[in-house]
């Protein structure tokens, strides 16, 4: 009866010690830090798993290239992405928080090519389902 009783204490303490490294787990992933590392390993890295996770399901893509400017979906984005994927892009990127607030952070995101400089201004919301990604502005100069 002792070891029963051991054995059902050790398995209870491996079920509790699960739940709360899923539950840590699933806190990180609606997070912030989490969000915007999902972005920059996408864009950057070619690293688009769990993406899409971070994307609001309005999402808009903006792109300015002079004076054209061209709209994209998620899926859109997404299809693009994955095209790319595996793919480190060959510049340096760097970020700065532009603004932040306990509803919405709108970071800039720089990628420095040898020819031109991307810029993105990134738009994140903390929604019911953690923080989203509802914009991306980008223009190249």
């Amino acid at each position: 009866m002792k070891t029963l009783k051991t054995l059902l204490t050790a398995f209870l303490m491996v079920i509790t010690i699960g739940t709360f490294a899923d539950e840590l787990n699933t806190s990180n992933k609606l997070s912030i830090d989490y969000a915007l590392k999902s972005y920059l390993d996408a864009v950057s890295e070619g690293k688009i798993k769990g993406f899409a996770d971070v994307l609001d399901g309005d999402v808009k893509f903006t792109v300015t290239r002079g004076e054209k400017i061209v709209n994209y979906s998620k899926s859109e984005m997404l299809s693009s992405l994955k095209s790319s994927e595996g793919v480190k892009q060959n510049c340096t990127t760097e970020y700065a928080i532009v603004e932040q607030n306990s509803t919405q952070t709108i970071v800039r995101v720089t990628q420095k090519y040898e020819e031109f400089t991307r810029i993105n201004f990134v738009t994140f919301n903390n929604t019911s389902k953690g923080w989203k990604i509802t914009n991306v502005s980008s223009s190249f100069s």
